[in-house]
This record gives structure tokens, C-alpha cells and sequence, in this order.
């Protein structure tokens, strides 16, 4: 998978430090992963909730951030649409969320 816009996770993890190693190794396990389907994130993410829309969310850190992607399984892309802690996430609507620049 390419991950498009690690930028924002960079950024997040300068102001998140302790969620720097846990990002980075999301990132790369999704672009060693080749996704077809939402039931192939769920066989590797048991704790990743599928969405509408193409969106998944991931747990990072034992759950203390919210990762919401949106994939394009044909073009085999994931697209950051939100990094924030589990409070941050809950004052968002994780189907329509989109990153700010």
C-alpha cells in the first residue's frame, strides 16, 4: 500500500512523541500490506473498526490515538484523514473527517 500524507502523522508525533514508534510502525506495515478488501485489515488489525465510505480506524498506542484512513483498495493507496488523541476523536465524525492543512 502507499500511505499518502505521512506528513500529518509526522507532525502529530512532534507534538505526541510517545506516539512517534507506535505511527511509525503503522506506517510501515501498511505499505508491506497489499489490502484488497476491509476482512484482510481485520485478520491484521483485530482492534481496526471498518467504516462506511472506505474508511477504517486503527488504535495506536493501546488505544490512547485514532488513526481514520480512507482506502483505495484498486489503487492500492491509504489516505491519512485523521491523527488525534481518543478525545479528539470523539468531537469528530470519523466517515466525513478530513485533514487540515
Amino acid at each position: 500500500m502507499h500511505v499518502v500524507a505521512v506528513k500529518f502523522l509526522r507532525t502529530f508525533w512532534a507534538k505526541h512523541p510517545d506516539a512517534e514508534q507506535p505511527l511509525k510502525s503503522w506506517v510501515d506495515e501498511a505499505k508491506m500490506a497489499s489490502w484488497t478488501q476491509p476482512s484482510e485489515i481485520k485478520a491484521q488489525y483485530r482492534n481496526a473498526s471498518v467504516l462506511k465510505n472506505r474508511r477504517v480506524v486503527f488504535n495506536i498506542k493501546g488505544n490512547d490515538y485514532r488513526l481514520v484512513v480512507s482506502i483505495a483498495y484498486h489503487y492500492q493507496a491509504v489516505y491519512v484523514k485523521f491523527i488525534g488523541t481518543h478525545k479528539e476523536y470523539d468531537a469528530i465524525d470519523a466517515e466525513t473527517v478530513e485533514m487540515e492543512d
